[in-house]
């Protein structure tokens, strides 16, 4: 894309991630942090679609079958990222459990935290 410049400090959160299982909500919540926010919005489960703003097109770790393409995912466009190079990126995560197209990023923890704060559920996911 031929950009440069910095980015900007309340859009970039850097975090390194030590264990399978931080890796894997990492990967969740790029790949279907669409899903959280559409949840959040209309308060309804979102429809399982790829955002077509995510690298979910060349993702290899789906539960069951890909997710169909989004309203704006493009399926003709070349591969936009890199494999993964490390262990714990590449296969490490695997062992907590592939990335079901049909999750809601946080929504087991924003569950267990309302109930923990109000004592009632929050919306399904």
């Amino acid at each position: 894309m031929h950009r440069v410049g910095r980015v900007q400090a309340d859009r970039f959160h850097h975090a390194v991630k030590r264990t399978p299982t931080e890796v894997r909500w990492a990967v969740a919540y790029v790949l279907l942090n669409a899903r959280k926010h559409f949840r959040q919005r209309r308060r309804r489960v979102p429809p399982v679609v790829l955002d077509g703003a995510s690298s979910g097109l060349w993702f290899d770790g789906w539960k069951g079958r890909a997710p169909p393409p989004g309203r704006y995912a493009d399926a003709d466009r070349e591969r936009e990222v890199a494999p993964a190079r490390s262990w714990l990126l590449s296969k490490g995560w695997r062992r907590i459990g592939l990335i079901d197209p049909a999750e809601v990023p946080g929504a087991a923890r924003d569950r267990r935290s309302q109930l923990r704060h109000t004592g009632a559920p929050s919306l399904a996911a």
